[in-house]
């Protein structure tokens, strides 16, 4: 027995409520348990936050919630909660008096271990995921380095989300209000409307042949509620904190026109290397455009002229205890993590959030003179009005402009994008709706080279998605992009590279493998053989092919998604089953050993079929063409362990070809798809 006096003066600050740590206690079997007593006082809440550690709250007097997953839960006394591994939690006051609580917590390796397993899932379990990748700007088509990126990751994360269970949508648009939309409308002699209209149709035509599925596209100028929804939405940052002041701007020194954005251009304060105006594409943090070093208008050959402004403007910094406590609770990778440390030590950092412009939305506040919402801040009530869009449809009570707890959002966008929508965004919506606390994870991805250097739009320096995308081609353009696209790091595209993977890896091991396969089922009348005489070897590469799902399934789930490292995985299954099939042939015509024969062949079919359900999400048509071939597998549900194929089940693998060789004439080489 041991008893323990709990004070009320020993009451240490910890995870934003008072803590007092009792110590650790040995319990009879020799199990360790950490108990504690603590005090939230009325109207605050303890720190979002997730541990290893087995939990257990017992409430004593006082009422409030317990707050886990976009969920809340009422608790009084006499309340008696469970908290397993890795489930994030706050528990807040929500009456008059302090809730007083016992906490008990404790260590247990087994449990830690299936939490683990079991959290990319719980975290969205009966909730809505909205997925959005970044709405491209329609001053021209998409090419591979945009492909690669927040498009096809996104449209691979729902496929695999959905055939989990769980309720995900994909959600774009078109981002029509750019500035780079002006600056192609001045190129091409033409209006941002006509020039926006146009992109915006080849762009949603290139991802219907990139076989990437939307749910919701939302082309801002023509959606006719848009506008409406979006002044409503700045103005609530306007009664929040948004505030209009004079703040220096940039003008061109000739005809004094406003720089931002396309039009400005200078040395990052932060990094040194070249930059566009707001924001750095090297080192991803943001400028107001006067600071660079050597300005240089777009519009003029004169050095551009500092002068005062009014503009609707956000002071960044009031909000670094906002940007930190959102990515206590959000998927933030340290990277993300390493740019909002930099960004909010900046002292009265002040970002201006409406520009001089006739192109674009006008808050409905009085400006000085003609100004619209920046697209960026724009984007934020974007995300949100499609949501509300798709809801209609769906028959769901979403609404812009009052987001629920439950929703669970994530995004997919470059890295160049990462301040306005790790950063600037949380703040945004803390300012519009505060009561409403955004649960949100974030998927950056890295600029994909062309021949060393970064693809562009602007400077036409692409291979465009409609040269190389055929039905023939898409699944060997998809594979290839999870394989090669940039993660950790810059990564580069060439077409010789290309075509080699593609007749090296999916033509000579893929196809190669699944045509043997073929062929070794004419053995059995090209019907399924059932299992004979396991060996050891046989449970050794079932257990193997086990631990591959395993492999496989992590790295499509949300908290460590990785299409490298799925394509990686792809392979090393296709490697495997090569080995244990050619293994398996020095038995073939041993009719002693026809039983273990069959097995092993029963296995390959099995690894097959593994083989389709898993590849589906990243290759959708080479994953249901196996499947028919197959004799039919159903690929809208995720396997939780390896299934045989029905012994008798009719194969059809020998006819297949299911990959070709780059025809040599589709986009030639880099330099051809390349303009000056």
């Amino acid at each position: 027995m041991w008893i323990t006096q709990m004070e009320t003066n020993e009451l240490r600050d910890a995870f934003g409520i008072q803590l007092e740590s009792l110590g650790e206690r040995q319990l009879a079997c020799g199990a360790s348990v950490f108990p504690s007593y603590g005090v939230v006082k009325a109207g605050t809440q303890s720190a979002h936050h997730r541990h290893d550690e087995c939990e257990v709250f017992v409430i004593l007097s006082g009422a409030g919630e317990i707050v886990s997953e976009g969920k809340a839960h009422p608790v009084h006394a006499g309340s008696l909660i469970f908290i397993r591994p890795f489930e994030e939690h706050v528990i807040r006051n929500t009456g008059s008096s302090d809730l007083h609580f016992v906490d008990l917590y404790w260590r247990d390796s087994a449990a830690r271990a299936q939490a683990a397993k079991s959290n990319a899932k719980a975290r969205l379990a009966d909730r809505p995921v909205f997925v959005f990748s970044t709405p491209p700007t329609p001053n021209g088509d998409l090419h591979l380095g945009h492909l690669s990126g927040p498009y096809l990751a996104a449209d691979v994360y729902v496929r695999y989300l959905r055939a989990t269970g769980v309720r995900a949508y994909h959600l774009s648009g078109s981002d029509d209000y750019q500035s780079y939309v002006v600056g192609r409308a001045r190129q091409e002699r033409s209006t941002p409307r006509a020039v926006a209209a146009h992109y915006s149709s080849e762009i949603l035509a290139t991802l219907k042949m990139m076989e990437i599925h939307l749910d919701q596209y939302t082309v801002t100028d023509q959606d006719e509620q848009y506008a409406g929804g979006l002044q409503g939405f700045f103005s609530a940052l306007v009664a929040n904190g948004a505030k209009e002041m004079s703040t220096p701007a940039l003008v061109d020194g000739e005809s004094g026109a406003y720089l931002y954005e396309v039009d400005v251009a200078g040395d990052c304060p932060t990094c040194g290397e070249p930059s566009g105006g707001n924001i750095c594409e090297q080192c991803g943090e943001p400028n107001t455009c006067v600071e660079f070093a050597s300005p240089r208008s777009k519009l003029s050959e004169k050095a551009p002229l500092q002068k005062p402004l009014r503009r609707y403007c956000v002071t960044l910094d009031e909000f670094k205890s906002v940007v930190a406590e959102h990515h206590q609770r959000s998927k933030v990778s340290p990277r993300l993590q390493e740019l909002a440390a930099k960004v909010m030590k900046r002292d009265h950092f002040v970002i201006p959030i409406t520009h001089p412009a006739d192109w674009g939305v006008p808050p409905i506040e009085r400006t000085d003179g003609n100004q619209v919402i920046w697209v960026w801040p724009e984007m934020a009530y974007g995300f949100l009005h499609g949501i509300e869009v798709l809801g209609k449809r769906l028959g769901e009570e979403w609404r812009a402009n009052a987001p629920q707890a439950d929703w669970k959002i994530v995004h997919f966008f470059g890295y160049d994008n990462s301040f306005y929508h790790s950063i600037l965004y949380p703040v945004l919506y803390h300012l519009a709706f505060p009561q409403w606390q955004c649960d949100i994870d974030y998927n950056e991805n890295e600029f994909y080279l062309l021949d060393g250097l970064k693809f562009s739009t602007s400077r036409r320096h692409a291979i465009w998605g409609k040269d190389i995308l055929r039905p023939e081609t898409v699944d060997a353009v998809r594979f290839y992009l999870g394989w090669t696209r940039g993660e950790e790091g810059r990564t580069n595209f060439t077409m010789k590279e290309f075509r080699h993977a593609i007749d090296t890896v999916l033509i000579k091991q893929w196809q190669g493998w699944l045509s043997s396969l073929g062929a070794r089922i004419k053995d059995f009348g090209n019907l399924a053989p059932e299992a004979g005489r396991w060996t050891v070897r046989h449970i050794g590469y079932q257990t193997a092919l086990e631990a591959r799902l395993g492999m496989i399934s992590a790295f499509y789930d949300g908290n460590q998604f990785s299409l490298n490292n799925v394509v990686t995985e792809l392979n090393s299954l296709i490697n495997d089953v090569r080995r244990f099939g050619t293994s398996s042939e020095r038995i073939r015509q041993d009719m002693s050993l026809c039983d273990e024969y069959r097995t092993s062949v029963a296995l390959e079919l099995a690894t097959a079929r593994l083989l389709a359900v898993v590849s589906a999400p990243l290759m959708p048509t080479f994953a249901s063409r196996l499947a028919e071939a197959l004799g039919g597998i159903d690929l809208g549900r995720w396997p939780d362990a390896v299934e045989m194929i029905d012994a008798g089940t009719h194969i059809a693998l020998e006819s297949c070809t299911f990959f070709q060789s780059i025809a040599p004439d589709l986009a030639a080489d880099s330099s051809a798809a390349t303009l000056a």
